[in-house]
């Protein structure tokens, strides 16, 4: 009997003596493993964030602060992000296919429409057709940029050709001449990224407050 209870006993005692002993081997491991995670915590959550913003503050202040457009003391929008416009007085940006609305900062990304897909054709038949609704009169072939949205949905920006397209109806509704509108084009052009990356275009929101400026 005696004999019994031993040889029941040892399967379980062994057991223990394993567990002790991965116990023991792990303990080692525990500490340098614990001080791992705080220093990575400390140098890529903390650390890292606070110097490049740092650094971006002190570089590239206006970047930093999300390049805001300020007019009359009130913040008015940011040359990183589009506003819809359509009054015929403005000039209108690209479409944005962003949800809830145009332009939606928190919901960035296209339609993802493919080139065969009806949706794509009846979005960029609507644009056509308010386009011309705005400006019955301008034969001019439309800038692709006018009637499709981008992959961010938030383009700030058109093509000088897409500019131009819109110069015969923002000056006849604001009763200057095209000269005019044509000149603050031109004045806001932004060229090629070093000179040869991308495509000269203008910035709509600052384009259009220029000319709110100009009618004053």
């Amino acid at each position: 009997m005696k004999s019994s209870s031993t040889s029941l006993a040892s399967p379980a005692l062994a057991t223990n003596k394993k567990a002790a002993a991965v116990t023991s081997a792990a303990t080692p491991m525990l500490r340098p493993a614990l001080v791992l995670f705080a220093a990575l915590t400390l140098v890529c959550g903390v650390l890292y964030p606070v110097v490049v913003t740092g650094i971006g503050k002190l570089a590239f202040p206006d970047q930093a602060a999300g390049s805001l457009i300020v007019k009359d003391g009130k913040v008015v929008g940011s040359r990183l992000i589009g506003q819809e416009f359509s009054d015929p007085k403005y000039f209108w940006g690209r479409v944005s296919a962003t949800s809830p609305m145009p332009y939606n900062a928190t919901s960035s990304g296209g339609s993802n429409f493919g080139p065969s897909n009806p949706a794509l054709m009846d979005e960029i038949k609507g644009r056509i057709a308010a386009l011309k609704a705005a400006d019955p009169g301008n034969t001019k072939a439309i800038p692709v940029d006018l009637v499709t949205s981008s992959g961010s949905g938030l383009d700030p920006e058109i093509s000088l050709a897409a500019a131009y397209y819109q110069a015969d109806r923002v000056a006849r509704e604001r009763k200057v001449s095209v000269d005019a509108v044509r000149g603050e084009i031109n004045a806001h052009q932004m060229v090629r990224y070093f000179g040869f990356f991308g495509e000269p275009r203008v910035n709509v929101l600052e384009l259009n407050l220029a000319l709110d400026k100009l009618a004053k």
